[in-house]
């Protein structure tokens, strides 16, 4: 949908459900009376890709459901894992697409990303340290071969990330956490001298390159810009033509026990979270097993993140990987730290199955334990860039350089039904359907409310009974389309 489409009398913020306010802890289970009415938040295939808002009929006391019906089951009594936050990611390519739009569009962006009441509520936000593939070039924040980082400087971040990061901070009003990412240490320090195409970290620069990692925290702490943490390594097992650096499970446990941890301690970072692996689901279980299992490196642990790559060929993801690894390790979190649909074309901005394959992987990922979900970048241009190798992908919002014009696409709907209506700190509760027709996902806020986002991929309308803590209603969802209710 382009900007320039919405409605003269409103706006696309406005087209949004109310707010749903977070508090400090959760509050007890809220009793369901006779007649409450659920709000009842829909995107369609066919329709405007607003998410449009309505209510159900009275609510009743719970019956019997029948085999020949459709139902979908919540329990708040059951509690799994917390939510950290749900977002996406400001890359180099992000915030120079940004840059470069009308300061109307800027505000108007910023809103429905990440304002918690008039916009989706993105909470959650990842950043890369120096470069990666959606730079405008490689480049690092030393002069190569300074070992002893005499030269290091975040001069680059102030052209166009760090300013985009602090307004979005300040447009989610206090409700966002960011994160950081490397693809690949400076070319001197690696086996390949070079920052593309792999290699290793090179043993005698271990330490430099963690005091890096530092001093990377400490410059954007710095601007004003808290780190809630980082990740190890991008992708550690991709050689990939743009930024990319290897390590097998052993040389990652081992650079974070013998290296990274403790020069983040040394530097007064030690509450900084560290996620491992950073990767696909497809090796996760492996990799968090390695690490996991070594009591030195575990310590520094606060979570394991992953990618969704492994499904690039069009099969199902691969979530029992991450539900064996919640499994083996329940006190771990489990992270989405990356996910994008990929090779842009532009014939297919509105694909309805890429806004299908956010809201499956979403619903699968947390019901097997994530505790957030981390998009890629928020925003890229005309032709799914800018890249600097040509690794052009899908964005949930493309603005066209040429025309000025901002496409919000059916995915950035999609996405929404989880980031404006599951808020940090809300606890996953019990969700199940009765058919695999429709597929769900229920969180209880700290608010007291509870979101249960269902989603139907099947070409025909489907009637359903939803049944929450004893009581019931009768709700219909559209073909193709994605609900919140919201009780």
């Amino acid at each position: 949908m382009k900007m320039s489409q919405l409605p003269q009398a409103t706006s696309l913020c406005l087209l949004l459900a109310a707010p749903v306010a977070p508090a400090a802890t959760v509050a007890p289970v809220p009793s369901s009376p006779q007649g409450h009415q659920l709000k009842v938040y829909t995107s369609a295939q066919g329709t405007l890709p607003y998410i449009h808002a309505s209510t159900s009929g009275p609510m009743e006391a719970a019956e019997q459901v029948k085999e020949s019906e459709t139902a979908v089951f919540v329990n708040t009594r059951h509690r799994f894992q917390t939510v950290l936050g749900i977002g996406g990611a400001v890359t180099d390519a992000t915030a120079e697409v940004f840059a470069q739009l009308k300061p109307a569009q800027q505000d108007e962006l910023l809103r429905a990303w990440f304002d918690p009441v008039n916009g989706m509520g993105y909470s959650l936000l990842r950043t890369t340290i120096h470069s990666s593939d959606f730079s405008p070039a490689s480049y690092t924040y030393i002069t190569e071969g300074d070992a002893a980082l005499k030269t290091f400087s975040i001069a680059h971040d102030h052209a166009y990330r760090l300013p985009m990061v602090k307004r979005a901070m300040a447009s989610a009003q206090g409700q966002l956490t960011v994160y950081a990412s490397p693809w690949s240490a400076p070319a001197f320090m690696k086996t390949n001298a070079s920052m593309v195409q792999g290699g290793k970290l090179l043993p005698a620069f271990a330490n430099t390159w963690a005091l890096y990692i530092a001093k990377f925290i400490q410059a954007w702490e710095a601007e004003g810009v808290p780190l809630w943490g980082i990740t190890i390594q991008n992708e550690p097992m991709a050689v990939q033509r743009w930024e990319s650096m290897i390590y097998t499970a052993e040389e990652e446990r081992d650079f974070l026990k013998n290296h990274l941890g403790p020069a983040l301690r040394a530097q007064g970072l030690g509450e900084r979270k560290i996620v491992v692996w950073d990767h696909n689901r497809d090796l996760i279980a492996q990799r968090a097993d390695t690490i996991l299992s070594d009591p030195e490196a575990a310590q520094y642990v606060w979570g394991v993140g992953y990618h969704w790559y492994e499904t690039w060929s069009g099969g199902e993801p691969m979530v029992r990987n991450v539900a064996a690894v919640q499994a083996a390790w329940p006190k771990i979190n489990l992270l989405l730290t990356e996910a994008t649909v990929e090779r842009y074309d532009p014939a297919r901005l509105y694909d309805w199955a890429n806004a299908e394959r956010y809201g499956g992987a979403m619903i699968q990922d947390f019901n097997a334990g994530a505790v957030g979900w981390t998009d890629w970048n928020l925003l890229l241009d005309e032709t799914g860039g800018p890249n600097h190798v040509g690794n052009f992908c899908f964005a949930p919002v493309h603005a066209d350089k040429r025309t000025g014009e901002v496409h919000y696409t059916p995915s950035f709907f999609y996405f929404g039904h989880f980031s404006k209506f599951i808020r940090p700190g809300a606890v996953r509760v019990g969700a199940t359907t009765s058919r695999s027709a429709l597929e769900a996902t229920a969180f209880r806020n700290p608010d007291g409310s509870v979101a249960t986002v269902i989603m139907n991929r099947g070409a025909t309308a489907v009637t359903y009974v939803f049944q929450i803590d004893g009581q019931q209603a009768t709700l219909t969802i559209a073909p193709r389309a994605i609900q919140t209710v919201v009780q």
